[in-house]
């Protein structure tokens, strides 16, 4: 399915556990993060913004890909994706993301916290 869009936050289960978890308690907002995404065949662009600030990363399914975590750190991963599903391993956590009912739900998961947004 494809992922191209733009996705306004709906929700969020375990928010300030998670940042807790990883050591960004106070990167904590309240803002709704507006969550774009370019796909081309294989390769994105995924666009994370909130007022004063804007993440994003570029990646191809398939490859190892240079990547950045929120806070700017740059890392290498590969990226996959199966039964419709990317999966990226970030330093600190597991990041998947998928398309249910023309919603992007995004699911982060460190240890046994999971972060899942809608």
């Amino acid at each position: 399915m494809a992922f191209t869009g733009k996705y306004e936050l709906e929700s969020q289960e375990n928010y300030e556990a998670f940042l807790e978890a990883i050591g960004l308690i106070n990167a904590k907002t309240d803002h709704k993060v507006v969550t774009e995404v370019l796909q081309d065949g294989n390769s994105f662009t995924w666009t994370q913004t909130i007022p004063n600030w804007t993440w994003s990363n570029k990646f191809t399914v398939g490859q190892e890909c240079e990547l950045a975590t929120m806070m700017g750190s740059k890392f290498k991963a590969p990226v996959t994706m199966e039964g419709g599903r990317i999966s990226i391993q970030f330093p600190q956590y597991h990041f998947t993301a998928e398309i249910i009912e023309d919603k992007l739900i995004m699911v982060c998961q460190v240890c046994s916290i999971i972060l899942k947004k809608t």
